[in-house]
């Protein structure tokens, strides 16, 4: 494995981007700004490399950018309601920074920070302190993201979290995927199989009810691999509020372990991406507001539903929802979460 690094500065420091190159040529690019994915370059049916990630052509763009493009959100990723939560009895408001609700993390979450790296065999770890109080979180927390590379084109990302005080944590990587690659237009013709038969319904605010549905029946069903855009114009109200799909699937008898939960393919070059996780849930966002953010790392404009996001995650809104999987980390516990990339020609 070839691992060089580049350089940047930003107003907030210099940012740090690290390549690494397996014995096949394929790559990936990971950026301190966010522990970001900025870049992944593998093989079509041809043979032939191409960037399967959205990426922005300044290293600065990363900045407070909308689409949250290939970072890592925390300390909560996803939507917690109105900003508010409760804790061994002790309420904790929160920075609303989307509609009413606060959203990953808050304006400066851990997305908008640079982490600092170190590399270690064919892994570079990124690592970040969080104070206590920090977007109205409590607790000091130590927060790691380790990124290896194998020469079988798998991406594999784990997490590691302590702090001193009860919190809240929900990590994840908010990348997009192109598998066509990152200039070549809309993602709706790929397509996607989740190992979901229930998923999570929203207000129209994007926070959950608490129900926890079926999908059977509805445009929510990816237990059969389809398109994206076979069902994304239904009437149906998580449809509607999104404008397209941005919903947490409940992944399927869910017990810790590392396991498959989706593919997503491209009819046209032929590439394939596994996802596999021991997360209890999936946001599947398909790029529904992606107009109008930074330039393309090809120099391009991006638009609507040129990339989908597969987020491995804990459910939104967890802390104000007993009902779901606990997302508390108790004081001296670690936190440990993997999400696996694999991707195929």
């Amino acid at each position: 494995m070839e691992i060089t690094q580049r350089s940047v500065t930003s107003p907030k420091g210099d940012i740090t981007i690290y390549r690494l190159t397996n014995e096949t040529g394929a790559s990936v690019e990971i950026s301190t700004l966010g522990a970001g994915i900025v870049s992944v370059w593998v093989p079509d049916k041809e043979g032939n490399l191409a960037d399967v990630v959205l990426g922005y052509s300044n290293p600065t763009d990363y900045f407070y950018d909308g689409p949250c493009a290939g970072k890592v959100p925390g300390r909560y990723a996803n939507r917690i309601a109105k900003g508010h939560f409760s804790l061994n009895g002790k309420d904790y408001n929160l920075a609303i920074n989307n509609g009413p609700n606060a959203l990953h993390g808050g304006p400066e979450g851990f997305q908008n920070q640079i982490w600092t790296a170190r590399v270690e065999g064919d892994s570079v770890i990124l690592s970040y302190k969080s104070a206590d109080g920090e977007e109205g979180y409590p607790g000091n927390m130590v927060v790691s993201a380790k990124y290896t590379w194998s020469n079988d084109n798998e991406l594999t990302l784990d997490f590691e979290a302590q702090c001193d005080a009860d919190t809240v944590i929900n990590l994840t990587n908010h990348v997009y995927f192109n598998l066509a690659g990152e200039n070549s237009g809309s993602v709706l013709n790929h397509n996607l199989w989740i190992a979901a038969s229930k998923y999570l319904p929203t207000d129209d605010t994007l926070i959950p009810t608490g129900e926890i549905a079926d999908v059977a029946g509805t445009p929510m069903d990816f237990t059969q691999s389809k398109p994206l855009g076979r069902d994304i114009k239904c009437d149906f109200a998580a449809l509607n509020y999104g404008k397209g799909y941005d919903n947490c699937f409940v992944i399927d008898d869910w017990n810790g372990s590392i396991k498959e939960i989706a593919i997503l393919s491209d009819p046209v070059s032929g590439r394939t991406l596994k996802v596999a996780t021991d997360q209890p849930g999936v946001q599947v966002y398909t790029g529904n507001w992606l107009e109008g953010c930074p330039k393309s790392i090809s120099g391009n404009n991006y638009h609507d539903y040129d990339g989908v996001a597969i987020e491995c995650q804990g459910m939104p809104d967890a802390p104000n929802k007993p009902q779901f999987p606990s997302q508390k980390l108790g004081a001296g516990e670690i936190y440990k979460r993997t999400i696996k990339f694999s991707f195929l020609k």
